[in-house]
């Protein structure tokens, strides 16, 4: 063993080659890539991963990929598949192969039970004349110019290539779907618990009902004001109008304010002293959201709306605080 061995030319070496290798795959992102995403899409079954060693490994993850962002995959190993396992495979099914040489035996041995069964193939490979790739409904182009491996070997570009084209459809799609943090939340219920609680805690779930937020009617004087912002705990009150919406909100850093400014606490009213443009959520956002706007604004409380844009609740800082999402 070469103790002198250069081991971070050869670490960076390897990177500049795979580095290189991605920099070429956005030029192959066209109307092939698009027909395999509406193919996914528009499947009512499931996408069926399958690939051989390396390759193997990648359309694991890739299904794996798929299923926790919204399109309903697994992986079949395709040896087995040749033994019994290709009864997973439904005819609702879509079929993704990886096969860097498009000639790997265990794949093409499955092609003709595919073609009977009239299963969409998806091919990734690196060879566009290959069997694979011939056989395809359509084949997405995952050729590299070499390999990392200095013995031209071990696949390392041609797997890294494909596992980012695995992720680009994966997002694709995602988003195509529409798939929301609701979503994800809902796939993903074995995280720790605060990051389940961050991706389905919801305001509504942890603000005070509307009936405790506090209020004075505008031409209300500024020392009633305070008297409602002490009773109600919050560090502010709400200012209504004669229709009783909503016209503004006066907390403790606009009486240090007005007090600043020489306005006289006993004849000042509270509407010529609020703020007029006050920071709120919706019930539906998500409750980290509301830690978000709340540290960014610097405010420790936020008035929350309903589907009307009218106040439906309150939220404090403290209380995401006990409902762990902070």
């Amino acid at each position: 063993m070469n103790k002198k061995f250069p081991f971070i030319d050869s670490a960076l070496r390897t990177i500049e080659i795979e580095r290189s290798a991605l920099a070429e795959l956005p030029e192959r992102i066209g109307p092939e890539f698009e027909q395999a995403c509406r193919i996914m899409l528009d499947c009512s079954g499931r996408v069926a991963v399958t690939g051989m060693g390396k390759s193997g490994h990648i359309g694991n993850k890739i299904a794996a990929t798929l299923s926790s962002t919204g399109t309903p995959a697994f992986y079949v190993h395709p040896a087995e598949a040749a033994h019994g396992d290709i009864g997973m495979i439904t005819g609702a099914d879509v079929v993704l192969a990886i096969s860097n040489s498009g000639a790997t035996a265990e794949i093409i041995a499955l092609l003709p039970m595919l073609g009977r069964r009239g299963i969409p193939l998806i091919a990734m490979t690196g060879e566009a004349g290959s069997e694979l790739a011939r056989s395809a409904t359509v084949n997405l182009d995952a050729s590299v110019r070499e390999e990392a491996c200095p013995l031209g070997l071990a696949p390392t570009s041609s797997t890294t290539a494909a596992l980012v084209l695995g992720d680009a459809l994966a997002m694709s799609l995602l988003e195509a779907r529409g798939f929301s943090i609701d979503d994800f939340g809902h796939l993903h219920p074995g995280g720790d618990l605060a990051t389940r609680r961050r991706l389905l805690v919801k305001v509504k779930d942890v603000m005070h009902p509307g009936g405790e937020i506090p209020w004075v009617r505008a031409g209300t004087s500024l020392t009633e004001a305070l008297r409602e912002i002490s009773a109600g705990g919050f560090g502010l009150t709400t200012i209504t109008g004669a229709d009783k919406r909503v016209t503004g909100v006066f907390t403790d850093g606009d009486l240090r304010r007005a007090i600043d400014a020489g306005r006289d606490i006993a004849r000042t009213r509270v509407d010529e002293v609020m703020s007029k443009n006050f920071v709120h959520i919706d019930e539906n956002a998500l409750a980290a959201e509301a830690a978000r706007i709340m540290q960014e604004a610097r405010v420790y409380v936020l008035i929350v709306t309903g589907a009307d844009g009218e106040p439906s609740g309150i939220v404090k800082m403290h209380d995401l605080l006990q409902a762990n999402v902070v």
